[in-house]
């Protein structure tokens, strides 16, 4: 399995070479599946969904495919996810995601679709593979058509938890400090990342990728 977890996408050349180093191919071969779901719930302009996908169009790959799996039936999303190359779960609200993931089917699906494609997390993307997200910053939605009980497990394709955006002004609480303080009450060991960094899986094998700040609160 090959996942690349970033706080804020492909923001810098050591992220993309790690990307790089997972796909081992150009990527102007490689089709992307952009799954901007989590985004429904946020509000203004969202910038930064346009952004990541503005820094995906200068890499120029063969492809970038659209795929909201709120809006499609199974049939549909599933086909065309099997098409590509690589999953760019875009950040959001990380409960809508996960909501989205079980209800559509995917949170099923996505670890056979992972032995032939790369998975990029963004931020809510990111946090979604974890095994929990009690450290999510997302309100949880109104119950209506969601799950009845929200919970806070994610899927579990790793066995540790992951902070985004650390010294983000947009997310002045996550710090290094206050980190290490709410760790002691997780079961699982934690990364906090800054937008600059990323975490880079494949197989049993985890590196980072960074220009910017990261820490490991072991258990």
């Amino acid at each position: 399995m090959k996942l690349l977890l970033t706080s804020a996408g492909l923001t810098n050349q050591t992220i993309v070479k790690a990307l790089d180093e997972l796909v081992g191919k150009p990527l102007d071969q490689l089709k992307i599946a952009f799954i901007p779901t989590a985004a429904n719930l946020e509000e203004g302009d969202k910038g930064w969904l346009i952004d990541d996908l503005r820094r995906l169009s200068f890499l120029k790959f063969k492809e970038i495919d659209i795929v909201d799996i709120s809006a499609l039936p199974k049939e549909i999303w599933l086909k065309r996810l099997k098409k590509t190359n690589i999953l760019f779960v875009e950040g959001g609200n990380t409960y809508h995601l996960i909501h989205w993931f079980n209800k559509s089917g995917l949170s099923k699906v996505l670890p056979e679709l992972l032995k032939t494609k790369i998975y990029i997390g963004v931020s809510a993307g990111t946090m979604v593979v974890t095994p929990s997200v009690l450290n999510a910053k997302s309100e949880k939605p109104p119950v209506l058509d969601f799950d009845k009980e929200i919970k806070d497990e994610g899927l579990s394709l790793v066995n540790f938890m992951i902070e985004p955006h650390i010294n983000s002004v947009w997310f002045p609480e996550s710090n290094f400090v206050n980190l290490e303080k709410r760790s002691k009450e997780y079961k699982y060991p934690i990364y906090g990342i800054d937008d600059n960094t990323a975490i880079k899986i494949d197989g049993n094998t985890v590196e980072i990728a960074s220009e910017g700040k990261w820490k490991l609160f072991k258990k």
